[in-house]
């Protein structure tokens, strides 16, 4: 095959995977989420947490517990292949509502994953991630208002198979 068409299958392989954690984080997805990382991945969300991925998916049910809403957003995608192995510099908006103990809180991240990707067994996965805040912005109370009157009747996307996708799609599968 072309070498140029490999590298944009490459990438768009590697695109798919950057949605998927996204989707996964977001509906509290955690065997999806397990699904996207080799077995010694490496993530690494600074002093909050650095050491296998696998151990830092094990402690996401009691991390997103309070998380009312997650909607992480990527934007920015820069990718660098060299055969099997890449790299990547992806921007994300990632927009999170907190229940704390007497209210809702907003918190929306403006940052950047650093990322390594291998293609091991013919599937390209991360291999280490580092997650950078470049700012943020915090609103307590939450300024989230799912019950307005322009939005009635609207359905409203919820954490795990709550959520309306789980019973829309068909080819879109969780877990």
């Amino acid at each position: 095959m072309n070498e140029r068409v490999q590298a944009l299958l490459d990438k768009q392989e590697i695109t798919e995977l950057l949605h998927a954690y996204c989707n996964a984080a977001d509906r509290h997805d955690h065997d999806k989420m397990r699904a996207l990382y080799h077995k010694d991945a490496i993530d690494d969300h600074g002093a909050f947490f650095k050491g296998l991925a696998m151990a830092f998916i094990d402690k996401l049910p009691a991390i997103q517990a309070p998380m009312l809403i997650l909607h992480h957003n990527v934007t920015t995608v820069n990718i660098a292949l060299d055969g099997d192995y890449a790299e990547g510099e992806v921007y994300v908006l990632a927009f999170h509502q907190v229940q704390t103990d007497d209210q809702p809180t907003d918190l929306l991240i403006g940052g950047r994953y650093f990322d390594k990707y291998e293609k091991r067994d013919g599937a390209w996965k991360f291999s280490h991630r580092a997650v950078v805040a470049d700012w943020a912005r915090f609103d307590n109370p939450s300024t989230v208002c799912l019950d307005h009157p322009m939005i009635e009747g609207s359905h409203i996307g919820k954490p795990g198979p709550e959520d309306p996708s789980y019973d829309f799609f068909r080819l879109l599968r969780r877990g």
